[in-house]
Order: C-alpha cells, then structure tokens, then sequence
C-alpha cells in the first residue's frame, strides 16, 4: 500500500446486503474492496492477492468467526477488525485478545466503520516507517536466554521449552523488545501491541502485563523484566538482542 495504490480490503459476511454496502460506500471513499461470504474464499483471495486489512464478521452461517479470526492471525500480520450483531463483552475482549486490532458491532455507522479502518491502516503505515529495521526483516529477539520468534509467533523459554501466548500477549512483548530500556506510556504500549477499543483501553494493557508477567517473569510479584515506572508507564528492563 502507498500513496498511488489503494488500501485493498477484504471483507467477509455472509450477508449479501452488508457486502454490496462495504463495497460500495468503501469504494465510494477511495479504498479497494473485495467482498466474499466464507472462510473458504477469505483463503482464497489472502493466498492469491495483497490484502491491506480484514472485516470479519463474527457469524457466518456454519463456520466460526472467532476460530477464523484465530486461524488468520497464526498465519498472517495482516489487520484485522471484527464486525459482528455480538453485543457480549467477554466475545469483545476475546477477539481483542486473540485476533483483532479493531472491534465493531452491527448495526454499525459506515463513517465510523470508515474512520476505524483508516486509523488501524495510519497505526500500521507509522508502525512500519518508525521502525528502520522492520520486523518483517526480523527472525526474532533474544533476552535473558528466551527467543521471541517473529515468523512462528512463538517463545521459548530458557529450558528449551514452549511458551504458549495469547495475540495480545505476543504483541505486547514483541512491542517491549523492540524498545528495550525505554519507559513506555499505555498509549504508546497501545499503539506498538496494536490493540484499540476504549472500552478495554488502559486495563487492557495492564491485564495483559500481568498476565506476561506470569509466564516469563521467576518471581511476578517482583519483575526482573517488565517495570513499572510509577506515574508513567512500564520499562522493559533487560538488554535484548535482534535476531536477523
């Protein structure tokens, strides 16, 4: 995606209504728009052209949206935002947690669907350009003997063994490696992990500090790693090295 090329979306609902609206008024506003009904033709198109974003709705006749959105995110960096008739919190949160970058319910607003799909674009577009090195062009990082693959999505802890993380956990530490001995607000640990909602906005973030901190930290109650600088933010408080 650059200036002269439009953002290419992919939306997915088995409404034929909801599809026509995306493709219209989303067209209308200068993005491109491809428009299909399952998961199957989600592969399709993801395995066959760029896609610059995702709406998933969360109910497609037989199939699982929460468990596609899952599937997608182990396979792809691409962003995605959840469009659903849900109106349940803990289903909000989970998808926030474990695939989403956005959160929308139907009936939603074109222009505010439009405003979200733009700024998730601008948080990757700046996340991207802020970054000389790109993680794309990143193996992984390294610190205190654990190993944060980019490519797998995986950590492995000292021992040799597996750590399993949620999205928004391997985001999170992903984010404090890559600024490392920098004190960072909630903002900027929003903007780096990519998660977005107001209704999960700051205690997100510190859920999801204390739920890494019970997996990577010997002692949680008394960080080694991630610290809390009072009145500020946190500080990933160990030296990490890059692994091209």
């Amino acid at each position: 995606m650059n200036a002269q090329t439009p953002a290419h979306i992919l939306a997915v609902d088995d409404d034929p209504a909801i599809r026509e609206l995306l493709v219209d008024y989303l067209t209308e506003h200068g993005l491109r728009v491809t428009a299909v009904e399952s998961g199957v033709e989600m592969q399709r198109v993801l395995q066959s052209q760029l896609v610059d974003l995702v709406l998933l709705d969360l109910r497609l006749g037989r199939e699982d949206g929460m468990q596609l959105a899952r599937s997608l995110r182990e396979a792809s960096q691409v962003p995605v935002i959840i469009v659903t008739g849900r109106m349940d919190e803990a289903d909000r949160v989970m998808g926030l947690e474990l695939a989403a970058d956005d959160y929308i319910n139907k009936p939603f607003s074109s222009r505010e669907l439009l405003a979200r799909i733009r700024a998730v674009l601008r948080r990757y577009q700046l996340m991207r350009e802020a970054s000389p090195a790109r993680d794309a062009e990143r193996r992984g990082y390294r610190f205190d003997g654990w190993e944060l693959n980019l490519r797998s999505r995986r950590l492995t802890a000292p021992d040799g063994g597996r750590v399993e993380l949620s999205n928004g956990e391997f985001n999170l530490l992903q984010a404090f490696c890559s600024a490392p001995q920098r004190v960072l607000s909630r903002d900027q640990l929003l903007d780096l992990s990519r998660l977005h909602g107001a209704e999960v906005y700051d205690r997100s973030i510190d859920v999801q500090i204390l739920r890494l901190r019970r997996k990577i930290e010997s002692n949680p109650a008394e960080p080694a790693y991630i610290c809390t600088e009072r009145g500020a933010g946190y500080v990933f408080s160990v030296t990490v090295e890059v692994l091209e």
